[in-house]
């Protein structure tokens, strides 16, 4: 009997310890990660539009961070993206959509995903649906399409089979000294009561989402702080995921100390509305004289080319090292102090919306119509984070007619589009366009998920500061007045979906900096896009659908490629040979490099893998790979020595930390050769084995 009586007293305990450990949960939680990178080598990267600007080599790899949110298992989750990549495209989503449809049927669709970039410029081109963005990327580009859609899709099944009950906390706080606005000439025409209402002209704010399982334990993060991914600048080869990869990277060691990619926790930085901001925090000064550039034209005497903006660091590597640094400090301090849970419905709401046809209430009187797309003269001037060529400036409103010739030659706009877009001089009329196909999107997406007290409105677009900041006042209005709580929070998730451009505010507009001369749906486009997501936070609140909206077109089939393929590789002294001289020994804190017989990195994009190790040595036949290519202090190069004879080079870098253990090291190579009947054959190289002392 005492016996029994004690066995009842253990169980109990055991129970009410149970219960203190797990708390009771408000939601299911996934959360996956998956390798993304595109081709590594030979491909024009997407962002700044500069011909020159071709892939040679890897950097930090691009990944996929996919979290899937449903109130019980059974219920319709919402799953929100992050991707390292420039920005999305409608035939990737679309792609994406219908290879989870496959596997999941209706539960993930393209009305409850949001896929969002975070806009590093410095990723391969070439997977757009639409002409005008791949131009500088000789068209469609199937590889980076394919890397991105397998990854996207690979990071939403492990999130999807990591789901688990949790709770999600939410923290805001300011982060300082990591951005500034590059467009002030265009800010400051915003009223300046408006103005006055903010102690900055670029949100300082930083919005994280904490998820945690049921005992407490870390599932992920998300980060919302607007800032472009322009620290790696536009003569970088290096394919980078930069800052915002970066600080991924920081956070997912900090919790499970592995390689990148690896963790059980997911990390995701994710982009808001960074359309006038800059990472770029020394600002732009004149390359000739070291002045600061004119203000709003952002010139020195009168050529573009000239401006430049740099910093925080003495050059592009430790500017994405310290500005990514910031943010991962940030997102820590807010994640460890979240305190805030969220709780109630998980929602979405998804519209296709026409953007070139949408009628605009003004006020109680007046109606106007957004526009066909264009593309005004100040675009072709580039920013100050990545100037253009020629003789464009940004505050342009006149046009040129040496310029307007070059233009009419492929389309002259319509009276209807030039008085449409006024004050924008049209340089390119992409919306009266149509050979061989569209140049740029009408139908967009507009996407609300809801997370309890949470709003993430997916919006196509890179939207200014001011931008930004109206559209969450006034869909943060709308649900609350909806029935909402008081403390409801919205965010911008920008460059979701599909890419529509730039969107300003119609003062901005007026002055037709870079940004407003990329605003391609006239200046009325803001107040479209928050009266079309308005629409969807009141659907939200009353419970209805909301109209699905005119289906995209599907144009991968039409789309033209001109990249060619790898044709052969060769190699006269062996694929993998050490081609350079070794130390025997390297101090902490110095750099080993490294030179191999190498093949095309674009006969396997290693997903999951990796082109190079730095292996320690622990025993006499027992090297531990401690680092791998997508880790800050590795960098692999690559050049193609001869294309008639398809022979090539790869270099690879280690930056050996300062506090790097001493021992024995050696470096690995990775590669596959291609022969010309198209056989592909793995091969790798090593160098001897060295000391890394103190």
């Amino acid at each position: 009997m005492a016996a029994t009586i004690c066995r009842l007293v253990i169980l109990a305990v055991s129970i009410v310890l149970s219960a203190c450990q797990t708390k009771e949960t408000n939601y299911v939680i996934g959360a996956g990660i998956a390798d993304i990178t595109g081709p590594a080598a030979g491909i024009n990267m997407m962002g700044y539009a500069n011909p020159a600007q071709i892939s040679s080599g890897l950097h930090l790899r691009q990944y996929s961070r996919a979290f899937i949110v449903s109130e019980k298992s059974s219920s319709s989750p919402v799953v929100f993206i992050s991707t390292d990549s420039c920005m999305q495209s409608q035939d990737l989503k679309l792609e994406v959509v219908r290879k989870l449809k496959a596997k999941y049927g209706k539960l993930y669709t393209e009305r409850n995903i949001c896929i969002s970039g975070t806009h590093t410029h410095s990723g391969p081109g070439g997977f757009h649906q639409y002409l005008l963005y791949d131009i500088t990327s000789l068209g469609f580009v199937n590889e980076t399409l394919q890397a991105y859609v397998d990854g996207i899709v690979k990071s939403v099944d492990n999130a999807h089979m990591a789901r688990k009950p949790g709770n999600i906390y939410i923290n805001t706080g300011e982060l300082l000294d990591s951005n500034i606005n590059r467009s002030p000439a265009a800010y400051v025409r915003n009223p300046p009561e408006e103005r006055a209402r903010y102690n900055y002209n670029v949100d300082k704010n930083m919005t994280v989402l904490k998820m945690v399982d049921a005992e407490g334990k870390g599932i992920g993060m998300i980060s919302w702080f607007a800032v472009h991914c322009t620290s790696m600048n536009n003569t970088n080869g290096l394919v980078s995921s930069d800052n915002k990869g970066y600080a991924s990277q920081l956070m997912e060691e900090n919790f499970t100390q592995d390689f990148p990619g690896n963790g059980k926790f997911v990390a995701a930085f994710a982009q808001s509305n960074e359309g006038d901001v800059s990472p770029n925090t020394a600002g732009p000064k004149c390359l000739d004289t070291g002045k600061p550039c004119d203000l709003p034209t952002s010139t020195c005497n009168g050529r573009n080319e000239q401006c430049v903006a740099f910093g925080p660091g003495k050059d592009m590597f430790e500017s994405t090292k310290i500005i990514g640094e910031n943010q991962y400090k940030k997102a820590m301090e807010l994640y460890n102090k979240a305190t805030v849970q969220l709780s109630g419905p998980v929602d979405f709401r998804h519209s296709y919306v026409d953007m070139t046809n949408v009628q605009v209430q003004v006020n109680a009187t007046t109606k106007v119509k957004t526009c066909n797309t264009a593309m005004g003269f100040s675009f072709a001037a580039g920013t100050t984070d990545g100037p253009g060529a020629f003789n464009f400036n940004q505050s342009d409103t006149t046009g040129n007619a040496f310029w307007d010739a070059i233009r009419n030659f492929i389309k002259a706009p319509s009276p209807e589009q030039v008085k449409c877009h006024h004050p924008k001089p049209i340089l390119l009329d992409t919306g009266e366009i149509t050979f061989p196909y569209a140049w740029q999107p009408s139908i967009v997406d507009v996407q609300i998920l809801r997370i309890g007290q949470l709003a993430i409105l997916g919006v196509p677009a890179e939207f200014t500061t001011m931008s930004g900041r109206r559209t969450r006042d006034a869909v943060t209005k709308a649900l609350i007045q909806g029935g909402l709580s008081s403390d409801t929070v919205s965010v911008i998730a920008g460059l979701s979906n599909d890419y529509a451009d730039y969107v300003t505010t119609y003062e901005e507009y007026q002055q037709q900096r870079y940004e407003g001369g990329s605003t391609i749906y006239g200046p009325n486009t803001l107040q479209a896009f928050i009266q079309e997501l308005v629409k969807l936070a009141n659907n939200m609140t009353k419970g209805e659908p909301a109209s699905p909206g005119p289906n995209p077109p599907d144009l991968i089939s039409k789309e033209w490629g001109f990249v060619p393929p790898v044709i052969f590789d060769a190699a006269p002294r062996g694929f993998g040979t050490l081609l350079s001289q070794m130390q025997p020994s390297y101090k902490q804190g110095t750099r080993v490099q490294a030179k191999f017989a190498a093949a095309h990195p674009r006969n396997n994009r290693r997903a999951e893998g990796t082109f190079l190790t730095v292996e320690h040595q622990v025993s006499a036949d027992n090297w531990q790979v401690v680092y791998k290519d997508s880790q800050w202090c590795t960098q692999f190069h690559w050049v193609r020595t001869s294309t008639i004879f398809g022979e090539s080079e790869v270099t690879i870098i280690w930056d050996i930390p300062a506090d790097q253990a001493p021992g024995t090291y050696r470096l690995q190579y990775f590669g596959d050769s291609k022969s010309l009947s198209g056989t592909i054959t793995p091969f790798s190289g090593q160098t001897p084995a060295f000391q890394v002392t103190i």
